[in-house]
């Protein structure tokens, strides 16, 4: 099609990077709504992405859960994980310079993925899938389960921006961010309602890491090797921008794809390049003014 680059080549790496694109924007989401909200940077989030998939692959081999009944549970543990942490570790800090919550989620990376790696060992762990088979598109055969995280991260991703921007809640979460004290007088208790956020925000993260589990090897560094990609998709769209984390989360997904038929040497280059560029054209992100708690 393209000098030798064939349609089927093209068209499979274009699918493959919506797969990835669709944990980067899924991940993102949940990094943007933390921010948003707290003003918090939250390196945790590729450990607590980590966590969702241990905890599946712990339910499943010794509580004997299938994957169905993870994704629902392991996303609330994760989720009440960030309760607990949201309290004991960033709610002192709220209200000193970012650079304190960074500094304090690293050191939770750091413990988090030392117990889970002198548990588990730094070797991978396999996690079938749920499943099994395919379908054959013509130019690549694509997994079920594949097509289902696509589907389903689109799903969860535009669904979280609909109610955060459409809905009375939604309103209620922007307006705790920027006149506090008006929501209070409503009779909102706001602490609660940024620690309840906090935790949904995390439990992005562990959905992310049970959707994970079947594809990649559930393992300690899984989520360190995500985040730095993470917080470049984030700086990308805008920080606090919630359809600028999922647009971008997909669009790098697929530009990537594309690199790795066009120049495969620059694929994991690429989006620190587009990210430099954005920063000089657009400090506050492609997506920042237009909507989001920013």
């Amino acid at each position: 099609m393209f000098d030798g680059i064939s349609t089927q080549l093209l068209f499979g790496q274009v699918l493959i990077g919506l797969i990835n694109g669709s944990f980067y924007a899924m991940l993102s989401l949940g990094l943007a709504i933390i921010f948003g909200l707290m003003s918090v940077v939250n390196f945790a989030h590729g450990a607590q992405y980590m966590l969702g998939a241990f905890i599946a692959w712990g339910l499943l081999n010794y509580l004997g859960v299938p994957y169905w009944g993870a994704l629902f549970i392991a996303p609330e543990v994760v989720g009440a994980f960030g309760l607990v942490m949201e309290r004991l570790i960033l709610r002192p800090i709220q209200n000193l310079d970012h650079l304190y919550s960074l500094l304090a989620t690293f050191a939770a990376v750091l413990i988090i993925e030392g117990l889970v790696r002198q548990e588990f060992g730094s070797t991978g762990l396999p996690y079938n899938s749920p499943l099994p088979g395919g379908v054959n598109l013509g130019f690549m055969f694509m997994p079920w389960y594949r097509l289902w995280v696509v589907v389903f991260s689109i799903v969860v991703c535009f669904g979280t921006y609909i109610l955060i921007e459409h809905t009375k809640l939604g309103a209620y979460l922007r307006a705790a961010n920027e006149r506090p004290e008006i929501v209070e007088s409503f009779g909102i208790n706001v602490p609660r309602m940024i620690s309840l956020t906090y935790a949904f925000g995390v439990g992005l993260a562990g959905l992310g890491g049970v959707l994970a589990a079947p594809i990649y090897q559930v393992s300690p560094s899984m989520g360190s090797n995500l985040m730095i990609v993470i917080f470049a998709v984030v700086v990308i769209g805008g920080m606090g921008s919630i359809l600028g984390a999922i647009l971008t989360g997909y669009l790098i997904g697929i530009v990537e794809g594309l690199t790795k038929v066009f120049y495969p040497e620059a694929a994991n280059l690429v989006i620190f390049v587009i990210m430099i560029f954005a920063l000089i054209l657009r400090p506050n992100g492609l997506f920042s003014g237009k909507e989001g708690y920013k």
